[in-house]
């Protein structure tokens, strides 16, 4: 069995940010490793975006996109950033997309794109297929991918650790270098329980969001702030990680994951009601139902204190027609659970949605850990700021994994591959620990303590003492774990619980540091 293997890049995850960067280094001539902790790639959180991708219209222009981020972000963006968003996004979604892809995006009679308004856009440019335009692209990118003889798809592994030189190197010369590199991954194989090191010249993080860390979530198992954890392991600088986007609607029923009720629908009319049949959101804000998400989901928990119900409801109803065609995975969801959208309104509820922060980078995805890239929900480009404006994530996606490609690809054309005598003294992993007291019982527990302490003190609304006391139990949390990490052999279980846990308190830090009240992070003192 080979337990050590190198290669040109190493991509960590398989959403549309992961695919895109392997496509694009692939198509460069060079060698990429892709890892999924699934059985196949659609493991993630691109598959489940509804809504769409931001795209342009005739009256549309880059000038007004970029109004439209900035307003929603709170002006906390990169500006850089957005104006590059802006300018290349539209261009990649038409190369990438369209011309290559072939997706059948819906279009009008005429035959020109049908556009999508959502909150935030003072336009309609979003395109969109139906409301499963995620899981479309993910189809398109996968088949693509899975044809391609420059990837070599590796399933069921779990990233463990970043490998460094001035940390992992056991020649000392290398010690003494100024410039940290980083040089590949420790990588778990859960089917031989085995630690394999996979040596890069590049690595990309992909590995998406954080919304698994809170109690109630719209996003998949996966997404527990893995990148996060990795990169703050490894001294990547992050950034903007306090900003975490609760998406408002969200169906009000008991599950692991709850199911999204896509923003589209309010851009097609559907507006937000009490128990009493009252629409609310003009109390709250001039722009009602189209207003950004972070003022919408505060809205709805102050309606929901001041009625004393367990929810609010979206009446699409009355207001969205040919329900059952445009939006069939928002129809069929509820009426799997007797809800019949088309004559009743729709109980929702805020949840954890969208990390608007993560690893540094710039506008090619490079991070300040030389040979480090991230991209998607992982990193922090700078876009969304201090809240992401609706359907703007595929789109960020899409440009700088696209983005981490292209630069990859011209520095592996310049020779600058890592030598030889460098990898050479990076060791294959050494289990920390014998003892095997891994106990479920334990393990499920102290992911009940990180859903909560985040969920109540970490969430929608923050205030001194509740980030105080969230930051108290996962400073002992942490270190519990911590221990328990370098006495017991490796799991699936224990890694992401150590990358979980690790997140977690980073979040709570950056938090309590920040006494700014702005966007998604909301303080009520």
């Amino acid at each position: 069995m080979v337990y050590r293997m190198h290669a040109n890049a190493l991509v960590v995850g398989s959403g549309l940010a992961g695919l895109t960067a392997a496509l694009t280094i692939a198509d460069a001539g060079q060698e990429v490793i892709l890892l999924t902790s699934g059985e196949d790639l659609n493991d993630g959180n691109s598959a489940l975006a509804q809504g769409g991708i931001v795209f342009r219209s005739p009256d549309d222009s880059p000038q007004l996109l970029e109004r439209d981020i900035l307003t929603c972000g709170w002006r906390h963006n990169s500006v850089r950033a957005v104006k590059y968003l802006a300018r290349r996004g539209p261009q990649v979604v038409q190369e990438l997309l369209i011309d290559r892809l072939n997706l059948p995006f819906d279009r009008k009679e005429d035959g020109q794109f049908h556009l999508g308004k959502e909150g935030g856009h003072s336009v309609a440019r979003i395109l969109h297929m139906a409301d499963r335009t995620g899981r479309a692209i993910m189809e398109g990118l996968m088949a693509a991918v899975k044809a391609h003889p420059g990837i070599k798809v590796l399933t069921r592994r779990t990233a463990v650790d970043l490998l460094t030189s001035h940390h992992h190197a056991t020649l000392l010369e290398f010690k003494y270098q100024l410039l940290n590199q980083c040089l590949g991954a420790y990588v778990l194989n859960e089917v031989s329980g085995q630690v394999e090191t996979i040596l890069a010249d590049f690595t990309v993080l992909a590995t998406g969001g954080c919304g698994r860390l809170f109690l109630h979530t719209s996003n998949t198992r996966s997404s527990i702030g893995s990148a996060l954890a990795m990169a703050s392991r490894a001294f990547a600088k992050v950034m903007n990680v306090e900003y975490v986007q609760f998406h408002p609607t969200t169906l009000f029923h008991r599950a692991e994951r709850r199911l999204l009720v896509t923003e589209a629908l309010r851009g097609e009319g559907a507006r937000l009601v009490n128990a009493s049949g009252e629409p609310f959101m003009q109390r709250y804000d001039p722009r009602a139902d189209l207003a950004p998400r972070d003022i919408v989901t505060r809205a709805i928990l102050a309606e929901m204190l001041k009625t004393d119900e367990d929810c609010v409801y979206l009446d699409v109803a009355n207001y969205v027609k040919d329900l059952e065609t445009h939006f069939p995975t928002v129809y069929k969801g509820c009426l799997q659970l007797g809800i019949d959208i088309t004559k009743q309104p729709i109980p929702v509820v805020p949840a954890a949605h969208y990390f608007c922060g993560g690893v540094l980078t710039d506008n090619a995805g490079r991070t300040t850990l030389e040979r480090l890239y991230a991209a998607g929900e992982c990193a922090c480009t700078g876009i969304h700021g201090a809240n992401r404006l609706a359907s703007t994530s595929l789109l960020e996606c899409l440009l700088w994994g696209h983005s981490v490609g292209l630069d990859i690809g011209k520095r592996t054309k310049g020779r600058t591959v890592i030598g030889r005598r460098l990898l050479d003294s990076i060791p294959d992993w050494v289990s920390p620990g014998s003892n095997r007291n891994e106990d479920p019982a334990l393990i499920a527990q102290d992911w009940a303590t990180i859903r909560n302490t985040m969920w109540n003190y970490v969430g929608i609304n923050r205030s001194s003492s509740r980030l105080k006391r969230a930051f108290e139990d996962l400073r002992e949390l942490n270190k519990h774990i911590h221990d328990f990490y370098r006495e017991t052999p490796l799991s699936k279980a224990i890694v992401d619980l150590f990358h979980g846990c690790q997140a977690s308190y980073t979040i709570t830090i950056a938090a309590m540091q920040n006494r700014r009240s702005l966007g998604c992070h909301y303080r009520v003192d």
